[in-house]
């Protein structure tokens, strides 16, 4: 069991620590979440709902025993850009649906045929180089997000935008290393709060949204549509959701002490996020996954429990209808939210790291050390393939290689042609 620990995953959480230790959740997710919407042009209102939506759907379908938060996935992108700008955003919703779909029939697969498979596709060496990509590859939205991210590696980025990120950043550091207490379970909320304050004081915080939203607001619904074409498009994403939400679930089962994919179960969580992907997108909602930002706060806070993510889910339902609520948090300034996700990401990279030692990969072995050496190389060199409108790349691209190597070295073993035999 995790030494971080304070409060366990079926742990009660005093009433009064639920809503701060919730709005911690919501705040590290929002950034990463909302961003995906606005590159697909739609209103993040309906998103907001289907995260929260999502998050409590996979609690109830994970009994209660995998704690994981539902944000926007990112591994849509390149396709839905794509078929949104030749047919429209309702395909795009026909295609989210149809993976979705396809994920739960995964699911069921994995239920009566184990888990066995997944040293074959993902061994240990590849698996590893692929959870560490979810955060490494994440690295550099930090300091160069635009709107959402930082934006500090620019011409227009000025001192007070660096001090407002690292003020934000070394709360962040400082304070899970040193706060005790009630503190030390919310470090990553104080250091937005601090950073916050402190870009108020350099005036980067405009309050307009806030008073001209309306107080309740309406989430855009709309149903989706199918083609063939928009389908076939989406269909590689499947390969990478899965490995994405394996990566996950390993590197949650290490923080937690538990082993997820025995209990409740890989088929249980990957039908979860798969339904909750299918339902949103039927509605007008965008793919949802469970978020490595989310992984991060559990690791350096100790905080485990599901009630907690239960409660951001319901502060994120409750965004979607209250519009000063979700207009207030859209004021936080990208070096604030910048400066977390400094400290998250290169956590989540450093979860990869701690696979890999933790299952005692040897690389003495040319397997193992070309596995990783690959996977990391086609996650970090910026290489990008393209397939008519697919496009590769990064951990999309990383972690078809791993997939595709991994299966070719056990052909090769079962062969009998390996030189390590």
């Amino acid at each position: 069991m995790d030494k971080k620990r304070i409060y366990g995953v079926s742990d009660d959480v005093p009433a009064k620590l639920l809503i701060p230790l919730g709005l911690q959740h919501t705040f590290a997710m929002f950034g990463a979440s909302v961003l995906v919407p606005i590159l697909f042009g739609i209103n993040p209102g309906i998103v907001l709902l289907m995260n929260g939506i999502g998050t409590l759907l996979f609690i109830l379908i994970t009994k209660g025993k995998a704690p994981a938060y539902l944000g926007s996935s990112f591994a849509f992108l390149a396709p839905g850009i794509a078929i949104i700008e030749s047919q429209g955003f309702e395909y795009a919703q026909g295609a989210f649906v149809v993976v979705g779909i396809l994920g739960c029939l995964l699911s069921y697969i994995i239920y009566r045929k184990g888990t066995a498979w997944i040293d074959i596709v993902l061994p240990p060496a590849a698996m590893g180089a692929v959870v560490a990509l979810i955060g490494f590859e994440l690295a550099g939205n930090t300091v160069t997000g635009g709107s959402i991210g930082a934006n500090l590696m620019t011409d227009t980025a000025t001192s007070a935008d660096w001090i407002v990120f690292l003020v934000t950043l070394m709360t962040a550091f400082v304070g899970s290393i040193v706060f005790k207490g009630f503190l030390s379970t919310i470090p990553i909320l104080i250091a937005i709060i601090v950073g916050y304050i402190v870009a108020i004081f350099f005036k980067q915080v405009d309050f307009t949204p806030v008073l001209e939203a309306s107080l309740f607001t309406l989430p855009d619904f709309h149903m989706a549509k199918f083609s063939a074409e928009a389908i076939f498009a989406m269909l590689p994403v499947i390969l990478v959701i899965a490995a994405e939400h394996i990566s996950h679930q390993v590197v949650t089962s290490n923080i937690v002490g538990t082993d997820l994919l025995e209990d409740p179960g890989l088929h249980r969580s990957i039908f979860a996020d798969n339904f909750s992907t299918a339902i949103s997108g039927l509605i007008g909602g965008v793919p949802t996954t469970t978020y490595g930002e989310n992984i991060g706060v559990m690791a350096i806070t100790g905080v485990y429990s599901v009630k907690v993510i239960a409660t951001a889910a319901v502060i994120s339902i409750l965004m979607a209808f209250i519009g000063p609520l979700s207009a207030l948090i859209s004021t936080i300034p990208g070096n604030v939210i910048g400066g977390v996700t400094f400290l998250l990401y290169g956590m989540i990279g450093i979860s990869g790291i701690r696979l890999l030692v933790d299952q005692r990969v040897d690389y003495s072995k040319s397997d193992n050390l070309i596995l990783t050496s690959v996977v990391f190389i086609a996650g970090l060199s910026g290489l990008s393939i393209g397939f008519g409108s697919i496009e590769l790349s990064g951990m999309v691209l990383s972690s078809v290689v791993a997939v595709i190597l991994s299966l070719l070295v056990y052909l090769i073993k079962k062969a009998g042609w390996s030189n390590l035999e």
